[in-house]
């Protein structure tokens, strides 16, 4: 049997009488999301905004979607007749138009108004306000729900209306009085309502009860919105007045009225081509195409409304009349265009009412039949539309205010609206889809340039061409200016407008061509004119902000917003396109259009301002780094910072897994802040953020960038004057030239750190500075040497009164002891070491000892122990996060496996510290690793 789909109240589905179990409530609102827009493809990220909407999101939406996909697919198998595929970029659900009770109200609707016959439409009417059984969607609260539930009931109070009319031609005065009376109580202002409560007392002989409603409904009008009746009102309460005989007398049917015969409102017109030419060089976008054609329905029909939004100068115009010249045998009735200038030098979009009453020019409509007002020309240009297979492409629109009249009606017409706003309102109140339009990749990007330059002109300079378009980061206009400019000096060398590009501040000035319509600056100012004050601000200094991205809360620093202003700041430059929210809560910019607003930031920010912005960022990140490193490491001494600058508010960090999430996402940001530290001698800040991302470089293998960053402390601290920090200084970048193999480096720095803390009594830079040449020694192979050095760190960890060092010093013994031989004695120092780190909660320490028991177990032929010994440190090195050395642990509980002759427990084991060492790019021990692997694999082949 067939299923039915009813969204007029609960969201229910049935086969026959049968109801069906659909799932819980966000399992029923997909389906109901769906079924709106049954036989049209959904995207995910619009899927997501309907079933979740500004609510708390699941950690991966669009993998809850699948799963309620899936489960929904399994509930409506049993009736065959209504399914859900996957069609890029999102879900359809197919099914027969009646199966949907939306959409087979909405279909009455349309057949009631367009028969004649008043007993036809009456009876469908009927038939359609009959299908509903309370609120649409009911219990589903996001905006968009709420949007459609909103367009429905006025649908429905439209067709209660239109069915009132016809039962007032039919004389129905006395069954309809006292239903009217309710209703005009529930709505007094509703003009068209009390015309025909008015009609109803008329026709069952009370006009003085007619004559005082009217009295009432003015009188409200004027208190309530200072305005008189309309001009049918008061034309009909003049005929009460005067007894006019037109008027229904008591228990009589109306006269019947003749049909005015309609005024010519046309003349003999050729069917509108209003598009402009095509794309000469368009190239590329053929998955934004084909997304284009299944935002509309497919490609036999397409029928339906899409924004194509993005940043200025990124194609949006391009591709939409690229598409409409691919289709242009889909619509015999015409194609309509208009430049709606939202985003244009003159700062005048144009109006609705002129946009409106150039289609009816091109529609054939006479100068004289044309309305003056925009509601009457609105009327007039959709009844001239309707159920004609028409294309309207409204160019550049500002916002939904200046598009929503320029809408056909009907669901026959297709519309692409291009914008470098999102546009959202028509998503939610006109079921709009949504197309975002990104750069171009490097393959299109190519191509495009070539089609402009010719490819033996790119061929003859690679390298030039390879800097050109890194330059142009895949923006078609940037593209188009540098194409431009070549062609007006062929002979000249591309590597000589490269040249201009290497100026990071005249880039700007190379993408200029002098026309403000082809000129990157001026087509980003357009833009930057329609903020409002707080986001055009926030913008600017996002173009002075180091790093790729930026998250809300470092937003809110460096702007010295509130967080809920700064969100509101960042979501206003999202939805004009000048920022790409590309991670939940995460923003970025394109690269050219960070120029663009760093140098807007120039022209409308004092230096004064413009340096306090970038302070309070750098004291964001340092503050929040600091945290981090402290939860991450409790036990190092903590440094003195001064005070975070005012309007900065770092993150209240409060455990050691959101320190890590932090520092995984933030890590190049950081990296960012520290070189604009050095370029403004913030030397503080400078050497802060070396300190602060100490444990997490070190347990993630980040050697090259601890190398870099320790450097450019070393500098600060020359500057800085402290003992302490200068030991502390050579200790760090000491032990960084020991993991890139630089040892003379490395040794010289450790000696260094240590005659400094000798030189000032300090026992526990003396005590770390024996550790960390130690372990330069053992990496160096001076076993003996580096025994030496951590017997002494011990002895001075421990007069420091320092246990957790204490433990770590103990671990290294063990560990050189190990190395040379000695493996009873290295166990006892072990043992004693993983006491310590087991009473004073050191799970890294602890997991370091477990691995060095592993490494003796392993050795003195104790295999199983070795085995035990080995997982308990890759766990334990996995829960505080430190891959580094759960690489080599890894590997070593695979060369035990192997000992024990268990290659399929090898093969696992060395596999997932293979992982870890290629994502480390550790290219030794990933290429030792994989010889291992290929010998073992061939040796179980060949068995």
């Amino acid at each position: 049997m067939a299923m039915e789909l009813r969204l007029l109240g609960n969201i229910e589905a049935r086969i026959g009488d049968r109801p069906v179990e659909v799932g819980p409530a966000r399992q029923r609102f997909v389906l109901a999301a769906l079924s709106v827009d049954a036989n049209r493809v959904v995207p995910l990220d619009g899927l997501v905004e309907r079933v979740w909407g500004g609510g708390r999101l699941p950690v991966h939406p669009h993998n809850a979607l699948h799963t309620y996909v899936a489960l929904l697919r399994r509930v409506l198998a049993p009736a065959g007749d209504v399914t859900i595929t996957r069609q890029a970029p999102g879900y359809r659900l197919t099914a027969e138009e009646a199966a949907v009770d939306v959409h087979r109200f909405l279909a009455l609707l349309d057949q009631a108004r367009a028969t004649d016959d008043d007993e036809r439409a009456a009876a469908r009417y009927e038939r359609a306000l009959a299908l509903w059984r309370g609120e649409p969607f009911e219990s589903a609260d996001t905006a968009w729900f709420a949007a459609v539930r909103a367009m429905l009931t006025r649908q429905r109070n439209a067709a209660r209306l239109d069915l009132t009319d016809i039962r007032l031609r039919r004389g129905e005065h006395t069954e309809l009085v006292v239903t009217l009376a309710d209703e005009v109580a529930e709505n007094p202002l509703d003009e068209r309502l009390a015309g025909q409560y008015l009609l109803a007392l008329c026709g069952c002989g009370r006009q003085a009860d007619a004559l005082q409603h009217y009295d009432r409904v003015r009188r409200q009008l004027a208190d309530e919105l200072g305005v008189d009746p309309s001009r049918p009102l008061r034309r009909l309460h003049h005929q009460i007045l005067t007894g006019d005989p037109a008027l229904p007398d008591r228990g009589a049917a109306p006269p019947p009225v003749a049909a005015a015969k309609p005024t010519p409102v046309t003349r003999p017109a050729p069917v509108p081509r209003q598009l402009p030419a095509a794309p000469r060089l368009f190239t590329g976008r053929t998955a934004e195409l084909a997304a284009l054609t299944e935002l509309l329905g497919g490609p036999e029909h397409p029928a339906g409304t899409v924004v194509i939004g993005g940043a200025g100068g990124i194609g949006k115009t391009w591709l939409a009349l690229h598409w409409a010249y691919r289709n242009l045998d889909l619509f015999p009735d015409g194609q309509l265009h208009v430049n709606l200038r939202g985003f244009d030098p003159s700062g005048e979009p144009v109006t609705p009412a002129a946009a409106v009453r150039g289609f009816l020019d091109a529609l054939g409509v006479a100068q004289a039949a044309v309305p003056a007002d925009l509601d009457g020309r609105v009327g007039l240009y959709r009844s001239l539309v309707a159920d004609k297979r028409l294309l309207v492409v409204l160019d550049n629109a500002a916002d939904t205010a200046q598009v929503t009249p320029l809408l056909p009606g009907g669901t026959t017409a297709t519309v692409l609206i291009t914008s470098r706003r999102r546009l959202t309102g028509l998503v939610t109140a006109h079921c709009a889809r949504l197309l975002p339009l990104r750069v171009l990749d490097d393959a299109e990007a190519r191509r495009l340039l070539a089609g402009h330059l010719g490819e033996d002109r790119l061929a003859a300079e690679p390298e030039a061409v390879a800097e050109l378009l890194d330059r142009c980061a895949g923006m078609p206009l940037a593209l188009g200016i540098i194409a431009a400019r070549a062609h007006c000096h062929p002979d000249f060398p591309l590597a000589a407008l490269a040249e201009e590009f290497h100026d990071h501040a005249a880039r700007l000035d190379a993408l200029d061509t002098g026309h403000t319509d082809v000129n990157l600056r001026a087509v980003v100012s357009w833009s930057y004119r329609t903020l409002a004050r707080e986001p055009a601000t926030v913008f600017g200094l996002l173009g002075l902000a180091p790093g790729s991205d930026i998250g809300e809360p470092a937003a809110a620093g460096v702007s010295a917003l509130p967080a809920a202003a700064a969100r509101t700041a960042l979501q206003e430059l999202e939805n004009a396109h000048l920022v790409d929210q590309h991670t939940p809560g995460r923003y970025r910019m394109h690269d050219l259009v960070r120029l663009c607003a760093a140098d807007q930031a120039r022209r409308d920010l004092p230096d004064e301002a413009r340096t306090a912005a970038l302070r309070r960022l750098a004291d964001f990140y340092l503050h929040t780094a600091y945290r981090a490193e402290r939860l991450l490491e409790p036990h190092r001494p903590p440094i003195a910072l001064d005070e975070p600058a005012p309007g900065c508010h770092p993150l209240p960090l409060d455990h050691e897994g959101a320190a890590v999430a932090w520092l995984t996402v933030e890590y190049p940001n950081v990296l960012a802040v520290q070189q604009l530290a050095v370029e403004h001698g913030w030397h503080a800040t400078a050497w802060g953020v070396a300190w602060s991302l100490y444990t997490f470089q070190r347990r993630h293998g980040y050697q090259l960038d601890a190398l870099a960053v320790w450097q450019a402390a070393l500098a600060a601290a020359e500057r800085l004057d402290d003992p302490v920090v200068e030991s502390t200084t050579h200790r760090a970048i000491g032990s960084a030239y020991s993991d890139v193999d630089r040892h003379r480096e490395a040794r010289s720095h450790l000696l260094r750190a240590l005659a400094v803390a000798e030189e000032h009594d300090d026992l526990f830079g003396q005590a770390h500075a024996h550790h960390l040449l130690a372990s330069a020694l053992e990496e160096m192979g001076s076993i003996r040497e580096a025994l030496a050095h951590s017997t002494r760190s011990v002895d001075l960890f421990r007069a420091a009164d320092l246990p957790v060092w204490e433990a770590w010093g103990l671990g290294h013994v063990g560990w050189c002891r190990a190395l040379l031989g000695e493996l009873p004695q290295a166990r006892v120092d072990c043992e004693a070491a993983l006491d310590l780190a087991r009473r004073h909660g050191d799970r890294e320490g602890e997991s370091l000892v477990l691995d060095t028991l592993g490494y003796i177990a392993h050795h003195a032929g104790r295999y199983h122990e070795a085995l035990d010994h080995y997982r308990r440190a890759v766990a334990l090195l996995r829960e505080v996060d430190n891959p580094f050395n759960e690489a080599e642990a890894a590997e070593r509980l695979g060369d035990t496996h192997h000992a024990l002759g268990e290659p399929e427990q090898a093969t696992e084991a060395w596999r997932h510290a293979l992982r870890l060492y290629q994502a480390q790019q550790r290219a030794s021990q990933v290429e030792r690793l994989q010889r291992q692997l290929d010998v073992l694999g061939r040796s179980r082949a060949g068995c």
